[in-house]
Formats: structure tokens, sequence, C-alpha cells
């Protein structure tokens, strides 16, 4: 750029990069031809070039891809050979998240492991560890590893299953109770403690199978805001739809990254390419509504801690509505920026009122209904 424009011709950058081939990855390549073919003007811009060396989508090339302006290369990365493990392992999320070649193509290059997923894989240990640690009775002995506080409870409760059935169980800090809802932290921190061992167990493994890989495409920010999204929605859900009863477990932040990422699935249906996607759809639907229905049955079996009920099924419901509303609309596109997503905005705004509503239900409906609430445990 001899005349300092911030410019060259599209022909001088193509043979540029024709000479320079040998030294780029062909994946980069690639989306730099399509960079090339997307300018009708004859122009290349040096921003839009620093933005994609830099793994950096600019305004421009992102238009060039909606449009279909663009060049790639027949072979898709599924049939690329010589693969290690890792590669092999970037290429499955890649095409277990996103819907488009170019897309998965561009994630498979930029992709270092830099943040790791740190966010799902620390929320699941740390439920892990509270449900082992802090699920134990008023006797148990701080000091101890994790399994033994875990095995510990199961011998004095004697059940190592439904431990939320024992009387002591709703004692913890962390549960979220209806006579204790003006303790803010309790509409958080009831995602640390769950029913028993089956309930930690299928939202353990969701979270890993799911989540892991969502937050390895769209990164810690999106992936925490949706669960949190739905963590928070669900208890707040239940104190307006149950407001007896208390709450445990982490489904409402598992069942927002869930039902988003299969709502994404079923509106992107013919660009995923992941293998059996049908009948992993469908094996995902059973384990949620299995322990959606195992949460029903909890919720009216005779409570073991009168006159308080067992545990809500609802912060389920509200985690698929922050899924398939806030979360769709998250992990919709790998590349835009949430802020110029009119929708993004819209949905915020919708969450922001049903938050606000929740809020000025607790501090004034209990009082105005005169509802009879269980005492504190």
């Amino acid at each position: 750029d001899p005349g300092n424009t911030g410019y060259i011709s599209s022909g001088k950058f193509r043979s540029l990069l024709e000479s320079h081939s040998s030294k780029l990855d062909p994946h980069k390549r690639e989306v730099l031809l399509a960079l090339a073919d997307s300018h009708t003007d004859g122009q290349i811009c040096y921003q839009d070039f620093v933005n994609l060396m830099s793994n950096k989508r600019s305004n421009s090339f992102r238009q060039a891809i909606l449009q279909g302006n663009r060049r790639l290369c027949s072979k898709a990365l599924l049939e690329e050979k010589g693969l290690n493990l890792s590669q092999r392992l970037i290429r499955h999320v890649a095409y277990e998240t996103l819907p488009r070649e170019i897309d998965r193509k561009w994630y498979y290059d930029s992709y270092t492991c830099c943040p790791p997923p740190w966010f799902m894989i620390t929320i699941t240990l740390l439920e892990a560890r509270t449900r082992m640690g802090k699920g134990r009775s008023a006797s148990a002995q701080p000091g101890r590893g994790d399994v033994a506080f875990f095995l510990y409870n199961g011998v004095s409760l004697d059940q190592f299953v439904l431990q939320v059935t024992h009387p002591r169980y709703l004692q913890n800090a962390l549960v979220y109770h209806p006579q204790l809802r003006a303790q803010a932290w309790r509409y958080l921190t009831y995602i640390f403690m769950h029913a028993g061992i089956e309930h930690l167990g299928l939202n353990v493994v969701l979270q890993l199978l799911v989540g892991v890989p969502l937050e390895m495409v769209h990164g810690a920010t999106r992936i925490g805001l949706v669960y949190v999204a739905g963590v928070v929605a669900g208890s707040l859900a239940v104190s307006v739809a149950d407001m007896t009863a208390p709450v445990v477990g982490s489904s409402g932040g598992v069942y927002a990254l869930v039902s988003a990422h299969l709502a994404n699935i079923v509106m992107n249906w013919s660009g995923m390419k992941c293998q059996f996607k049908l009948l992993r759809m469908g094996v995902a639907l059973i384990c949620m509504s299995m322990e959606f229905g195992r949460a029903v049955w909890l919720r009216f079996h005779p409570s073991a801690y009168p006159p308080c009920p067992h545990p809500s099924f609802v912060a389920h419901l509200g985690g698929v509505a922050v899924g398939i509303t806030l979360g769709v609309v998250v992990l919709r596109n790998y590349e835009q920026r949430l802020q110029d997503q009119s929708l993004w905005w819209i949905f915020v705004a919708m969450y922001t009122i049903f938050v606000l509503f929740a809020v000025f239900w607790n501090i004034f409906a209990y009082t105005l209904l005169d509802l009879k609430l269980p005492p504190p445990p």
C-alpha cells in the first residue's frame, strides 16, 4: 500500500496470497480468498485483513458470508485425514455445535484451547464437591475427603438415593426455602444441593456432554450467561408458581443449556452434520423427560418434613423457557456479537421484566395472599 490509503487491489491481494500460500493454513487461506471475492469494488481493506488474521470477524466479511458471496473449498472438514487426537476432538466439537461449513473451518483453524472450558468444569466440580461435602448430616466431622463425606452421609442416613427425603436435608444454608427467600444468595446457591446421587449424576452428565462443547465454541461468557440466567429464572419461577416449595439442584441451568442446544439444532437442521442427530435428540429428550418426571413425582410424594413439601419441579420449566428464548439467540450466531442482534435485546428486556416482577412478587405477594408458609428448617 505505497499510497497509504488503507486499501490494495483484489488482484494484488490474490497474487500475494498465491505466492505465500505454502505458509498459510489451508482453512485461513480459504477465508482470505473469500474476503477477496467478496469485494466487488476490487479493493481489499487493510483492517479487514488484520481482523481475519487475528481471528476477528469484520462486518464486511460477515455480510459476505451471509450473502453467500464466498469462495469455499468443496472438501468438507470432516473428510480431512491424518489428524491427531486433539484435532479430531476440535473437529467433532465443530460438527456438534455449528451449522455452517465456513464456521466449522474457521473454528477449527482458530481454536487454541486457551482459555479451556473452565466454567462448566468448575461449576460441575463445585456441585459434586458441595453435594459430597455439604450434604452430610449435622454430626459429620470436617476434614475428610469428598468421597468419604458422601459415603458417611449415605451410611448415616441409611440411603444413597433420594436423600432429599431425609428430615435434616433442608437445614443446609444453600437450599432455597420460601420462608428464607430474603436471603438472596439462596436463589443461586441451591444449584449446589441435589436430591440424591441420581439427580446429581444426570445433571453432571448433561453439563459435561453438552455444556463443555458449547463453551469450547461460544466461550465462558456466553455459556455462563445462559446457565446463570436459567438458574435464576428457575428459583424465581418456583417462588411465583410454586410458592410453598423449596428448590434444589442445577436443573434450571442445565435445562437452559440443553434446550438452547436442541432448539439450535432444530432451527438449523439441514446444516447440522453431527452423527445420528435424530437419535441423539430423542435420547436427550427422553433423559430430560425422565428426570422431569422424577421431579414431579417427588414434589407430590408425601413429605418427610411436613408441612414443607419436597423440592419443586418448576425450576426445570424456568430453565427451558430461558433456553428456547435467550439461549437460542446466544448460540445462534458463532461470529456475531450479541450487542448487534436486535432479538437479543428483546429477550434481555423480557427476562429483566420477569426478574423485576418476581422480585416484587416475593416482596409483596406472600403478605397480600396471606399464604401460610412452612416453618424454616
